[in-house]
């Protein structure tokens, strides 16, 4: 029976696939009595599920091969022969013909019957079956509730799954989305969460706040992931599956529009040039960024050479790998961000401090890098090698005051005189600037001018130090946003200042790539925009609908407002266009 389940869309797109649960919820039983003209077909439904059950076992022993088949066959031969016993398929069949049990209700009185028998054993042996018994059980009330039909099975054996989970972390989604991951619907979760901007980036479907998903989804019913009007349809209908494939012929008209931008100027409707630069951190990343007419890289992330193995990367390695990223852009300008490890992540490579209580507010960003000066000074002289085949910048991360900058610069000092004596070519320059994520960085932004050549914004971290609110956690949805005023306030206050200052000023948080964000940040004065690459066309075509004049015109007016209300209201007012949920 379709079924249409409300969440909020934390990653834009849609999909059709089987469902596969990350954590099943525990059974719901119905334990009404049956009336009698419903007995014949609750027994065809019981019957049905034992042979899916069944079927699903010898499927799982033809996949399984060599070692792992000779560990586990013998556990699924067991609960062949489980499902095979007459007495508890006699057992069953009385329940629901004469006790007028329902076939779940049956299927869960017998399971902690017989659990109950075995766990009376002497025997340790016999007692442990008892698990055997539970799995199998558990396996049939699993096929009973699914209500798949045939016409669905043989759709979902075509496609590939939608994961139905309370959260899923990072590092999960990536592994399966080159695995047949073509959605995720969230129980939980936060449309500023890791998981949902990695779900935009790497252009999954994605719905958070799915309230009933794990109660009312069961594995391999067939979903329509809609993350376009924020819904989940489970046993979508002829007209749900049509009303998909116009969406698949929209979006795929949308794109080749979109690819004829990869060439064209990033400018505002009255011609005001903004510039666009790629976040990256691997080679397609770069790869990407060219094929979408990137300006540049407005920030790579080196932390993975340090986070891919237990030792420590080389000066050679890390060479090769910043000279590769600033030949890929072909003499477009490059900024490489120095490693921005915390406690988190900085066991890894064995630079960790020991028992932080808040790693957040911890030894991070620049405070571990001038912790292990050796380690830092090897970076540094990697960067100054590669800078040599084209302009490269150096962004620190984590600053928190002048000092910090003054002591990275004389690392520099030091490792340039270095290279020198061993007559290695460096560049005649190499713009050093700061990262500002840290609220005491935005307020005192005017001391870290002065020894910083740009400034990039980290709206991620700045926003969660400001609001007091983790944006992963989805109870605090109404305080993480970035329309909050005082949030605005602190932007405008940097941005000015760079500009003041006769400085550049990017931004590389994620609301640089999102299009509900594009006139407000201009709005700001922004002019250099970094994200991920997949995100550039899209900015690039809102850029073009946009004045830049008509919108500079109003930022007095939105740094006004009391409230994110008044904000999204302002913004609505401004551009006309309602912002995309």
């Amino acid at each position: 029976m379709r079924q249409v389940l409300a969440g909020t869309v934390a990653a834009h797109g849609m999909a059709l696939g089987r469902a596969r649960l990350v954590h099943p919820s525990r059974y719901t039983v119905d334990t009404r009595p049956l009336a009698e003209d419903e007995i014949d077909g609750e027994l065809h439904r019981l019957h049905h599920a034992l042979d899916t059950a069944r079927l699903e076992l010898r499927e799982l022993r033809g996949r399984l091969h060599g070692a792992l088949a000779r560990e586990v066959n013998e556990f699924i031969d067991a609960h062949t022969l489980l499902l095979d016993d007459p007495e508890l398929l006699r057992g069953l069949d009385d329940l629901v013909r004469i006790g007028h049990y329902r076939p779940g209700a049956a299927l869960q009185k017998q399971r902690d019957r017989l659990c109950a028998v075995f766990e009376a054993m002497d025997d340790p042996y016999l007692r442990s079956r008892k698990e055997d018994v539970e799995q199998v059980l558990n396996r049939v009330i699993s096929a009973l509730q699914r209500q798949t039909s045939p016409e669905e099975r043989k759709l979902a054996a075509r496609v590939g799954e939608i994961l139905i989970a309370d959260s899923i972390a990072p590092a999960d989604m990536a592994q399966l989305a080159g695995n047949g991951l073509l959605g995720v619907v969230g129980s939980s979760g936060s449309t500023y969460s890791h998981s949902a901007i990695l779900a935009r980036s790497l252009g999954l479907p994605m719905l958070v706040g799915t309230r009933d998903a794990l109660s009312q989804i069961h594995d391999d019913d067939l979903i329509l992931l809609d993350a376009e009007r924020g819904e989940a349809v489970v046993h979508p209908t002829a007209q749900d599956l049509a009303h998909y494939r116009g969406w698949q012929r929209e979006a795929a008209n949308e794109g080749r529009r979109l690819a004829k931008l990869a060439n064209a100027p990033s400018r505002t409707r009255d011609s005001i040039e903004i510039g666009l630069l790629a976040n990256a951190e691997t080679g397609s990343d770069v790869a990407m960024a060219r094929a979408r007419g990137a300006d540049g890289v407005g920030l790579y992330r080196t932390e993975f050479l340090f986070l891919k193995k237990k030792v420590l990367p080389s000066e050679d390695e890390q060479f090769c790998a910043y000279r590769d990223l600033v030949m890929g852009m072909g003499g477009l300008p490059v900024t490489i961000r120095t490693m921005d490890l915390g406690a988190d992540k900085a066991d890894a490579a064995g630079l960790a401090t020991r028992g932080e209580e808040n790693p957040a507010l911890g030894v991070r960003g620049v405070r571990l890098s001038l912790r292990h000066p050796a380690v830092f000074s090897t970076q540094i002289r990697a960067i100054l090698r590669a800078a040599c085949y084209g302009p490269v910048r150096v962004l620190v991360p984590m600053v928190t005051q002048p000092d910090e900058m003054l002591a990275v610069r004389t690392l520099f000092k030091i490792a340039r005189q270095d290279l020198k004596r061993e007559n290695i070519d460096l560049p005649e320059k190499l713009p050093l600037g700061a990262m500002i994520e840290v609220p005491a960085a935005a307020i005192n932004v005017r001391a870290l001018l002065q020894c910083s050549d740009f400034l990039s914004i980290g709206t991620n971290d700045l926003a969660q130090y400001v609001l007091a609110a983790d944006r992963g956690n989805d109870a605090l949805d109404n305080i993480y946003t970035p329309l909050q005023p005082a949030f605005l306030r602190l932007l405008s206050h940097v941005i000015s200042a760079g500009h003041r200052a006769g400085k550049p000023v990017s931004l590389c948080g994620e609301i640089a790539g999102d299009v509900n964000f594009t006139a407000l940040l201009l709005m700001l004065g922004l002019k250099e925009f970094s994200m991920h690459p997949s995100q550039i066309l899209h900015v690039r075509d809102r850029l073009a609908s946009l004045d830049h004049a008509h919108l500079r015109g109003h930022a007095s007016k939105l740094l006004r407002a009391y409230t994110h209300e008044q904000v999204e209201a302002l913004l609505e007012e401004i551009t006309r266009q309602p912002l995309i949920s």
